[in-house]
């Protein structure tokens, strides 16, 4: 049995936790690495949190992308539009993590039910980001593979991702409103483990139409964290987890003055951040979405590995961000 129902912990969960690496991208092995990555999403569950989960896709729908692109190239398959590849993701992503984790408590005899909502996040058209792309998805490419797509590709953008190799880049606008947030809140005040705007939510715009609000779907990726931000913001969660490929957030990063931080304060990570210590596209979403949701009254963000939820819940270890 599960305990009694402490803090609502919102924990987004990277798509490169995932597909780890670029021989790690079937099913069989993104079940492999999600049986574990669920272990320590069921050890706070176990202790008693109200959790509820976002997860990346950065990785999947690219590949969603490129199977598209074969399909087309071969047999004139219809290409898949981008908006399509995020939902089809958010839906097969969401069902591993849901089936994994439900069979883990389970073992556990932990009675909680665990439920994947296909979420829509409503977005600005005239969002700046449709005109600059700037949200990495994909595979890493080395320099020379990354020139040969461009040729082939002209319309595409490249950004180099902190070391690791060149990644295609997508528009990605800033999150405004979560259609299905009734469904989800009322999922979570009946105790289910909510799986949420799985890839930073299905991109759509509103337009009126005889009086009436009609959504429409949009070719973008958003930014996961942002998104999960602004769901831990509207459901007046207690805790921000985000989850990356680092224990704690550093400063200097990779230079002989690198620094871990453990608890700071929203001014100091406001300076660290105005200083460029934290790469666009990577660990700066990360950081805005933990400032935004401390600023508008969160207890605290946390940011680390994927593995360490528990012992970050216990001041053990990670970064916390703090008002």
């Amino acid at each position: 049995m599960s305990k009694k129902i402490k803090e609502t912990v919102v924990v987004a969960i990277g798509g490169n936790s995932i597909i780890t690496d670029n021989d790690s991208q079937s099913i069989s092995h993104q079940l492999s690495a999600i049986k574990l990555m669920v272990k320590p999403i069921a050890d706070i569950i176990e202790e008693g949190y109200n959790v509820v989960l976002t997860h990346g896709n950065g990785p999947q729908v690219g590949l969603e992308l490129q199977r598209s692109e074969i399909a087309n190239q071969h047999n004139q398959v219809p290409l898949m539009p981008l908006v399509n590849c995020v939902a089809n993701t958010q839906g097969g992503i969401g069902y591993l993590i849901q089936q994994c984790l439900q069979n883990e408590l389970r073992s556990r005899k932990v009675q909680r039910n665990v439920v994947t909502v296909l979420t829509q996040v409503e977005v600005d058209s005239a969002d700046p980001s449709f005109k600059k792309p700037s949200k990495p998805i994909g595979s890493f490419f080395s320099l020379e593979e990354k020139n040969t797509l461009q040729q082939e590709n002209p319309t595409w953008s490249f950004v180099e991702d902190s070391g690791r190799g060149y990644r295609r880049v997508v528009p990605s606008p800033t999150p405004m409103n979560i259609v299905e947030l009734n469904t989800i809140m009322q999922l979570i005040e009946n105790q289910n483990v909510v799986i949420a705007i799985g890839g930073g939510g299905i991109p759509v715009v509103s337009t009126i139409e005889n009086e009436v609000s009609l959504l429409s779907g949009v070719d973008a990726v958003i930014d996961k964290d942002l998104s999960t931000e602004l769901l831990a913001r509207t459901l007046n969660a207690d805790i921000l987890l985000i989850t990356t490929g680092v224990e704690n957030v550093a400063v200097n990063f990779g230079k002989p003055t690198q620094k871990s931080l453990g608890e700071v304060t929203v001014n100091e990570i406001e300076e660290y951040k105005k200083e460029g210590h934290f790469p666009a596209g990577s660990m700066l979403p990360k950081i805005d979405a933990a400032l935004s949701f401390v600023r508008s009254g969160g207890q605290r963000a946390i940011i680390t590995l994927p593995e360490k939820l528990l012992p970050a819940l216990r001041n053990e270890t990670g970064t916390h961000i703090i008002s």
